[in-house]
Parts: C-alpha cells; structure tokens; sequence
C-alpha cells in the first residue's frame, strides 16, 4: 500500500515537471501611462501599474487561448467586480473569454510540425494598444495605431472601439459559425489599414496567422 502510493506521487511529481519544463513563458508587461488588468483565458487574471510585467506560464498543447488586458477596473478583496472594457465573468482571474471590445493576443501551442501559431486580432474589436512577439527571433506583431480615437461612430463605445458584429449581430460580419459567407467589410478594412498584421475578421488567415518554433517563450506589452 505504501509502496503504491509512493509509485502514485512520483508519477504525479514527473507529470507535473515535464509539463512546467515544457511550458510556454509569456511575459505581459504593462507600458500604458493607466493600469491594465491583464486576463488570461487559461485562468488568471493580475493588476499590472504602469510598468509592470507578469510571468505566466502556459502548458504545451494548450489552444484556442487568449491574452488582453481589461480597462478601468474595480474589484473587492475577494476578486469580484466588474471592467469597462474585456471583463470576464466579473472576475479577477479570468475562467474563459472576455467580453468585447478587447484587444487579443490568440495562441496555439505545440501544434503539427512542432510549430506554435501566434496572432492579434481585432475580431472582437479594440481598446488596447498591443504588441506579441516571440523573446527569440520569429516573429514581431503589433497593433499600436490609436484606433478608439479614430473607431467610427457606429462603433464606438465607452474605453473601446467595437466590433461589428456586437453592433449590428448580421451574418455579413462573420457572426455566426453556421452556413454562409462572409468577406471583408468597410469596418473591417477600417482596421486592416491601422493594423495590417492583425485579424479584422474571423477568415482574414491569410495575412493573420504566424508560426514560430515550439518551445518559444513570448512577450505580451500593452502600449508598446
């Protein structure tokens, strides 16, 4: 019996340091002249004041995952309040998606062809101004152009810029996953001319979507 659960803690000890061993390093710095709740949809969430960094480390394998940071943010000691802009679920440490208008830095890890994808996207519109890089040359993507001074005023909203969908929830701005097509729009060209290297809508993989080793470590900086 002893011997058994000896046996049991040193596989779960091993697990554990191959997964860590193996994870992705993603540092988010805070370089807004305001303070910035980064969220992370793998569960966490932190306060980061002006130049502040967080070091969170992601699990090989994890996908579909997201990085924003939230605005104008108020939360009581136990981690409950609500965001202005990319709240999630009133919450500190995030348990899934904010909620638009955010700006996202996406990631897949550990992907076929040991490749990591990597992308910004403004699918879900805009209200942070970002750049998501790899710590070792790969790749560089930035999102930096002051799109909610400019958002059109069909889109605008308190501390963001949105997204059409929210707005207007027509299939003709990809807003349903369902049969149907969906193309460029002018609110979607609105922001592929600010922001080139960034989705504007969900089929804009084309000039989006960027591959880098597995195994990288990546930064995450808001206002670059």
């Amino acid at each position: 019996m002893k011997f058994t659960y000896i046996l049991s803690l040193l596989v779960l000890c091993l697990t554990l340091y191959f997964t860590f061993a193996n994870a992705a390093n993603f540092n988010i710095t805070n370089k807004c002249t305001y303070t910035v709740w980064a969220a992370a949809s793998t569960g966490d969430g932190r306060q980061l004041d002006r130049g502040q960094s967080w070091s969170l480390d992601v699990a090989p394998g994890t996908t579909k995952a997201r990085i924003w940071g939230r605005t104008n943010c108020k939360f009581d000691a136990n981690g409950q309040g609500q965001c202005q802009t990319g709240d999630c679920n009133k919450r500190l440490k995030c348990q899934g998606y904010g909620n638009p208008p955010n700006t996202l830095a996406e990631f897949a890890l550990n992907q076929p062809n040991n490749l990591d994808y990597i992308d910004i996207s403004n699918v879900d519109g805009f209200n942070i101004p970002m750049e998501f890089s790899s710590v070792t040359p790969c790749r560089v993507i930035k999102c930096s152009k002051p799109i909610v001074d400019q958002c059109p005023a069909q889109l605008r909203t308190p501390g963001g810029c949105n997204n059409p969908c929210t707005v207007f929830k027509r299939n003709e701005y990809c807003c349903t996953n369902g049969p149907g097509s969906c193309g460029p729009t002018d609110f979607s060209r609105f922001f592929k001319s600010r922001c080139p290297d960034a989705y504007s809508y969900p089929q804009d993989d084309r000039t989006s979507l960027f591959a880098c080793p597995s195994g990288t470590n990546y930064r995450v900086v808001f206002c670059p």
